[in-house]
């Protein structure tokens, strides 16, 4: 059990979003980890996310967001100038512009969080089994599924397979708008240039960022990257660590925060790479709710969100599926017009 996609993650959540539904979505699954840390240790900080602007365009951009947010009702973002950017966190370089950060932000341990809610859930695992086909009944609604070692009846078959709910659902004669496409992590177990207790720290212009974990760091860049088929085994490239670190790339850690020339330079240079797929739609939300196939729903397409939309979504989910979320009241309703967002830098 979450041994695919979910320990890859960073397992980072925000509140800091371009509309208002996902700001509300990803709310209520903070107010839960808050709640659920009290009881569990989930690995939870409240370190922030400090987005970092190096442009004057991306300057205005971050101005202009963090005003539609505070319309949100996410008043403690907070917009700071370069200089005062700058004295808060010094190991940001001379070419900062502006910076949105908002404190409450964070992150969490993703596996941990995963196995915490399976034990507290009460409910029945099979794993190991194979999906390859979907019960009907005779007025042709799902019931269930086959696997490779029989059948699982139910009163409603939710898809929540992250990259492979595509497939899935193609079983049942279902086509989601979903893509899936490679993203990487870079671990770096030691480097003493990073603040132990620095925020997630994000270029904006170019989505590259960075976090604590442990003596070292996680860090990735998610530029939008071809579609490629769901994986199981998903490579790495060391193309990639070298993008974030190399100080001549375009999308270097070093543009914005100059120590990481130092770690580009140190003579011990330790890093490996872990390999998952964020599952897109083409609006960049998730599909959540009953499908158009009677007894089939999904929870899924989140867009590089999941861990931080899990709770909000799933609740939403399964409100739809029994009907105390009309449809006309369901922003992430599967069957929903879509019309294609610009990339979310993260």
């Amino acid at each position: 059990m979450a041994t695919l996609t979910t320990p890859v993650a960073t397992g980072a959540f925000r509140l800091q979003f371009d509309n208002a539904d996902e700001v509300a979505l990803v709310r209520e699954s903070i107010d839960f980890f808050d709640d659920f840390q009290q009881r569990v240790d989930l690995g939870l900080r409240h370190q922030g996310y400090l987005f970092v602007a190096s442009t004057e365009e991306g300057a205005r951009t971050q101005t202009s967001l963090v005003e539609a947010q505070r319309q949100w009702g996410l008043t403690d973002v907070e917009l700071l100038d370069g200089r005062e950017a700058r004295r808060r966190f010094p190991y940001l370089a001379e070419n900062v512009v502006n910076a949105r950060y908002r404190q409450g932000d964070g992150w969490l341990e993703p596996r941990r969080l995963a196995l915490e809610l399976a034990r507290a859930s009460g409910a029945r695992f099979r794993m190991g089994e194979t999906v390859t086909g979907f019960e009907r009944d005779r007025e042709g609604w799902v019931v269930g599924v086959t696997t490779d070692r029989g059948k699982i009846l139910g009163g409603t078959v939710v898809i929540a397979a992250g990259p492979l709910s595509g497939p899935l659902a193609k079983l049942a004669g279902l086509d989601l708008p979903l893509t899936t496409v490679r993203r990487q992590k870079l671990i770096m177990p030691e480097v003493p240039q990073v603040p132990p207790d620095a925020p997630m720290t994000i270029e904006f212009e170019t989505g590259a960022h960075w976090r604590p974990s442990g003596t070292g760091a996680h860090a990735l860049w998610t530029a939008p990257a071809p579609p490629e088929p769901p994986l199981e085994d998903v490579p790495t490239s060391s193309d990639f660590a070298f993008g974030l670190l190399d100080p001549s790339s375009d999308h270097a850690l070093a543009r914005i925060v100059p120590f990481w020339k130092d770690v580009w330079n140190a003579p011990r240079f330790q890093w490996w790479l872990q390999a998952g797929q964020y599952t897109y739609t083409p609006d960049r939300r998730p599909l959540l709710g009953p499908t158009e196939i009677e007894g089939l729903a999904v929870n899924t397409g989140y867009s590089g969100h999941g861990i931080m939309g899990s709770i909000g979504g799933s609740r939403r989910a399964l409100d739809a599926i029994f009907g105390r979320l009309k449809p006309q009241d369901n922003p992430f309703r599967p069957d929903r017009p879509m019309q294609a967002r610009s990339f979310d830098v993260l």
